[in-house]
């Protein structure tokens, strides 16, 4: 597709062009889904029905302009450790083929951007939306200080939830934060920093033994042998969570069925996950775009039945 798409460029433009689209994750679109459906979960369960056709809009071009600054930032924060990779060495910043101030005025770009659509929301959800945007600078160096660079790409990437339901539910001239951002806004929102941390250790398991020689820090190195233990608890943490969801969101019964899917889906990641093997730490990872599906689709499913 992206290949495609750069045909219809004039040639001089194409190489060029390309690696501004590597650079921000164009060519993979996994990131910007699993940064996607938690958004999505959130929209449809703070309007209790299909979201604002305009907020869906905003909030899904939003989620893909955001995880493509948060994938610029990283690579520029990441520049010294990238080449020393060999899964990241060809990265357009790493190999030398777009500067780190370009890359800085592309992540400004794109950040103007997705706060210009921010505006036609609220004012809450503009507030929240300035913490948002610290967390996601914040994220590629935390992997610099501390091994839980995870748990804060948790927060990064679920703090769309919180946004979500202010938009949908703070607009009104006497709506307090309580009403704007309740329990279920929160439990969400935890929901996601655990099931993130899973996903995104897996994906750090790939690249566990260079990380360390190279000094970088991540839950995969912290868990060490632990690892699938650790992802087991956290995978149970998550799936109780859904259920709470289920019960505070007071969601039809048909809920679960996408439940009781989304705990077979981990139990496959703990058997690909067995060996510890590359491939299948990145398989595993890929697994979780069908568990933020099936969550959403349960979602959907309980309150159109409901309603």
């Amino acid at each position: 597709m992206l290949e495609a798409l750069l045909r219809l460029l004039p040639a001089a433009w194409r190489d060029t062009t390309r690696d501004y689209l590597v650079l921000m994750r164009m060519d993979r679109p996994i990131g910007a889904l699993l940064l996607l459906w938690p958004t999505w979960w959130a929209l449809w369960l703070a309007q209790h029905d299909f979201p604002p056709p305009h907020l869906l809009v905003i909030f899904t071009v939003g989620v893909f302009l955001m995880r493509a600054a948060g994938c610029v930032i990283n690579d520029y924060a990441d520049r010294w450790l990238d080449p020393q990779v060999e899964r990241t060495k060809g990265r357009p910043i790493a190999a030398g083929r777009v500067t780190p101030r370009a890359a800085l005025v592309l992540f400004g770009v794109l950040m103007l951007l997705a706060f210009g659509l921010v505006l036609l929301t609220n004012a809450l959800t503009v507030k929240l939306s300035l913490a948002g945007a610290a967390l996601a600078t914040l994220y590629p160096f935390a992997k610099r200080h501390t091994h839980l660079p995870q748990v804060v790409l948790g927060a990064a990437f679920g703090w769309s939830i919180p946004m979500a339901f202010a938009a949908v539910k703070g607009g009104g001239i006497n709506v307090g934060l309580f009403d704007a951002l309740p329990p279920l806004c929160w439990v969400l929102f935890l929901a996601n920093v655990v099931w993130a941390t899973v996903y995104d250790t897996e994906y750090a398991m790939v690249d566990r033994d260079e990380d360390i020689k190279a000094g970088s820090k991540s839950t995969a190195i912290l868990f060490g042998d632990d690892d699938r233990m650790i992802i087991g608890v956290l995978m149970g943490t998550f799936v109780m969570a859904l259920v709470l969801i289920g019960s505070r969101a007071e969601l039809h019964w048909s809920y679960y069925f996408a439940v009781v899917a989304a705990a077979g889906l981990c139990g496959y990641q703990q058997w690909l996950i067995r060996t510890r093997e590359r491939a299948a730490c990145f398989a595993a990872f890929r697994n979780n775009l069908w568990v933020g599906m099936v969550v959403w689709a349960g979602v959907c499913l309980a309150l159109a039945i409901r309603h």
